[in-house]
């Protein structure tokens, strides 16, 4: 499915997803304190489109929850949350590019495609360091994060993990992919 068609959730799916989303974000005030539930989900069921993004996310096992407000544009933030790197998303090479350059034992898919297919955006080096700061994530998985353009330029990735109590930012051929390697993502609402 591409981003730019259009797509509905039906209501059993919108109502599935609104008790998911408020029963997550009940239990992690800490990512959110002074927020409240019924004013989110006001500008969730406004955002149709959106709603359909966050669905993506949780459908392939991001459990996606707010972590911050944006004053200036009025948007809600959210993250990816789930522990690990979300299963639905991992085994992919960095981007399109990427993806074609691979002769043999191509993956079936990119993190870039992937996002843009649903609506959203990786997150960014500094996005994941202030994930992290919410708890420990990726702790057996990694993620691939929105890669500067001088360094995929020369035909590499970035991607982060949590590991003896850090965050660690690594390097990789942009086509390389494993099965610990996923992407999060990030959605402004």
């Amino acid at each position: 499915m591409m981003k730019n068609e259009k797509v509905e959730l039906s209501s059993e799916q919108r109502e599935e997803l609104l008790r998911a989303l408020k029963a997550r974000f009940e239990k992690n005030m800490n990512r959110h304190e002074g927020f409240e539930w019924a004013i989110v989900q006001a500008k969730l069921e406004a955002n149709t489109e959106k709603l359909w993004s966050l669905h993506e996310m949780e459908r392939t096992g991001g459990e996606p929850d707010v972590v911050g407000y944006d004053e200036e544009m009025g948007e809600y933030i959210f993250y990816d949350c789930s522990a690990e790197s979300p299963k639905g998303r991992r085994s992919v090479c960095y981007d399109n590019e990427a993806l074609e350059s691979r002769k043999q034992h191509k993956p079936e898919n990119s993190a870039i495609n992937m996002a843009i297919d649903m609506g959203i955006e990786l997150l960014t080096e500094e996005q994941y360091l202030e994930l992290q700061k919410l708890g420990n994530f990726d702790t057996k998985t990694s993620s691939w994060v929105k890669t500067p353009s001088e360094i995929r330029k020369l035909g590499g990735a970035i991607f982060a993990d949590y590991r003896y109590g850090n965050v660690f930012v690594y390097h990789n051929g942009a086509d390389s992919y494993y099965g610990a390697r996923g992407f999060r993502g990030s959605l402004r609402v």
